[in-house]
């Protein structure tokens, strides 16, 4: 699984104003009006049509995190962060390529900024010395606030079961080695089960529309289905690998303790049904696992490692 930072580029022309394209819908909807005729469309029409509503899945890739956003003021041109998520985020923006040289401004890049939720931030301030140049710029965005400061907390089992099994604890060699994942948690759970919330916070982030999985990284890294939720120190829970359309919350929305944000699955890089659970922190455009304490039907729970 790869939950690491997103880059995305930008050309940057004296003449022009550029921007990053934004995430497609992963599925489109058909149905047919009273008139005989059949529509498309990206979502489901307000009017009830008067035929079945068909679903039809498209590829889809993992939605944007950030958009670099680049504004023209007279000769200067302004780098800006545009945050997607209902929750902080770090962004770094730099050169990906130059084309002749030529660029200065009053910002030295690699420049960074801390982004709050659902809001923008300048990040850089460009010149262009020759009109006939340019830049391509790039912009990698990270969840979290790298100011954040985490408190030692109880969370509780995130899943709704009679019995649970730990497949893979901290440090597991299959794909808890990276920083990301060390002190990831992998419960074993049949595809749909009740997936809680661990502890208090507000839906940040949510991908709902993949629906395979594999062995193979590069085409399943990063296309689990999953809610991130942050909590209030900062901190940010990771439930991933969820059903196609498990996520049972939506974006922004503030969920406690307890309460069901979804249903397991088995999307993403993965070898069977699972729950792959996480309290992540931003250490400045680096995301890490911290480990945690977590209660069980019985009690504390010994959390090791595993395969």
């Amino acid at each position: 699984m790869v939950w690491g930072p997103r880059a995305l580029a930008v050309s940057l022309c004296v003449a022009a104003l550029a921007t990053a394209p934004q995430a497609h819908a992963a599925k489109i909807y058909r149905w047919t009006d009273r008139s005989g005729i059949t529509h498309y469309g990206d979502h489901v029409p307000d009017a009830a049509p008067p035929s079945e509503v068909k679903v039809i899945p498209v590829h889809s890739e993992p939605g944007a995190i950030a958009r670099l956003r680049i504004e023209s003021d007279g000769s200067r041109y302004l780098a800006w962060a545009d945050n997607n998520l209902s929750g902080p985020i770090e962004v770094k923006v730099d050169y990906s390529q130059s084309y002749g040289g030529g660029v200065g401004g009053t910002s030295t890049l690699p420049a960074r900024a801390t982004v709050a939720a659902r809001a923008s931030a300048l990040v850089a301030v460009l010149s262009s010395e020759d009109s006939g140049r340019g830049v391509e710029l790039q912009m990698e965005s990270l969840p979290g606030d790298p100011s954040a400061r985490p408190r030692n907390v109880d969370y509780l089992l995130p899943l709704r079961q009679n019995n649970f099994r730990i497949d893979q604890g901290y440090g597991g060699q299959f794909s808890h080695s990276d920083p990301e994942n060390r002190y990831a948690v992998d419960f074993a759970a049949e595809i749909g089960t009740p997936v809680l919330a661990a502890r208090e916070g507000v839906v940040m982030q949510v991908e709902s529309d993949f629906d395979k999985a594999g062995l193979n990284r590069e085409r399943y890294g990063g296309r689990a289905n999953f809610v991130r939720i942050v909590h209030d120190d900062g901190s940010m829970a990771l439930y991933a690998h969820l059903k196609a359309d498990g996520a049972l919350v939506r974006v922004g929305q503030r969920v406690r303790a307890g309460q069901q944000i979804g249903l397991s699955g088995n999307t993403g890089f993965t070898t069977g049904p699972h729950l792959h659970f996480a309290i992540q922190v931003n250490r400045g455009m680096r995301l890490e696992s911290i480990p945690f304490r977590m209660n069980g039907p019985a009690g504390p729970l010994r959390i090791s490692g595993g395969p």
